[in-house]
C-alpha cells in the first residue's frame, strides 16, 4: 500500500490525482484542506489558468502556500478580486463555475453527501456536523463536482441521513425533475483506496482506478453499498517525486498532506 513507500503516503496520492482532475481554463469553487490543495497544484502543473473561487470573496488568486482556510489572507494572493460571500455563491448560480470541491460525513452510491447531522432526528440527533455552508449551492449549481473523501463502511452507506449536497438523488433524471441544470452532478470521487466516476445508466458509484496495493475486496469491504467494479480495473498512477515535492512546498506545515 502507498503509506508503505519511502516517498510519498495515500493522503499525496489523493491530492495528486484529485489535482490531475481539474482541467486548464476552467473555473472551481474550492474549499478548505485537500481541495484548496489539489487545486493549488493544479494551478502549478498543468492548469496555470485554473480560475480558483473561495466562498469567502477571492476570485483567482495565485497563492504561494496553503491557507489555513477559505477565509485566510492568504486566498487574495494575486487574486483578480477580492468579493463578497454574496457574489462568489451567485456565481455557480448564473452558471459560471465548472467544478465544485467538496467532502462530507456521510456519502451514498448516488453521490449525495451529508454534513448536516447523524443519527434518527435532526432535533437530537447522535452527532451534529457543520452543517450545509456552500455545499448544497456548489452541488446543486455547479456544472459538476468532484468529492474527496476517506472511504469505510461509516461513510459510505447505503442511504445518507440527510441529503445536504444533492448528487444524483435516487437516480437517473432525478436531479433533473428537481430543478437542477441538466448534465450536471458529480463526475468523480477520490478516496484513499481507488477513484470513482458514476455509471451512466444507473449514475450508480463505478470503480474508475484502484491505487497500488490495494485490492478488490479492499474496496468492497469498506462500503456499505454495492458498488459497480468493472473485471478489469487499472491501477492509479502513483505521483512522481517532483510532484509530492511541490504538494510540501505548498502545504510546509503539513496541514492538508501531514509531515
Amino acid at each position: 500500500m502507498a503509506q508503505n513507500d519511502t516517498y510519498y503516503t495515500a493522503t499525496h496520492l489523493m491530492a495528486v490525482t484529485a489535482g490531475k482532475a481539474l482541467k486548464d481554463n476552467k473555473s472551481v469553487f474550492v474549499g478548505t484542506g485537500l481541495p484548496m490543495i489539489a487545486a493549488m497544484f493544479a494551478q502549478r502543473t498543468h492548469a496555470p489558468n485554473l480560475l480558483l473561487i473561495f466562498e469567502a470573496g477571492s476570485i483567482g488568486p495565485q497563492m504561494r502556500t496553503l491557507p489555513i482556510s477559505v477565509g485566510d489572507s492568504r486566498t487574495g494572493y494575486r487574486a483578480i478580486s477580492i468579493s463578497t460571500m454574496h457574489d462568489n455563491m451567485s456565481f455557480s448560480q448564473a452558471g459560471w463555475t465548472d467544478y465544485g470541491f467538496l467532502g462530507g460525513a456521510e456519502l451514498d452510491k448516488y453521490g449525495n453527501l451529508n454534513t448536516t447531522y447523524i443519527g434518527e432526528s435532526w432535533a437530537k440527533p447522535k452527532v451534529r456536523l457543520p452543517g450545509s455552508g456552500g455545499g448544497n449551492d456548489v452541488a446543486s449549481l455547479s456544472h459538476n463536482f468532484i468529492i474527496i473523501i476517506r472511504q469505510s463502511k461509516r461513510n459510505f452507506v447505503e442511504n445518507v441521513t440527510f441529503i445536504t449536497s444533492p448528487g444524483y438523488l435516487d437516480g437517473p433524471g432525478a436531479r433533473e425533475k428537481a430543478g437542477l441544470p441538466e448534465n450536471s452532478g458529480p463526475i468523480k470521487v477520490i478516496t484513499q483506496l481507488g477513484v470513482y466516476g458514476f455509471d451512466e445508466m444507473t449514475k450508480i458509484m463505478k470503480l474508475e482506478t484502484i491505487h497500488p496495493g490495494i485490492s478488490k475486496e479492499d474496496i468492497r469491504n469498506n462500503c456499505g453499498f454495492e458498488i459497480i467494479i468493472p473485471e478489469d480495473v487499472p491501477t492509479t498512477p502513483i505521483p512522481t517525486r517532483e510532484e509530492v515535492q511541490l504538494l510540501r512546498e505548498l502545504d510546509p506545515t503539513g496541514m492538508a498532506i501531514g509531515k
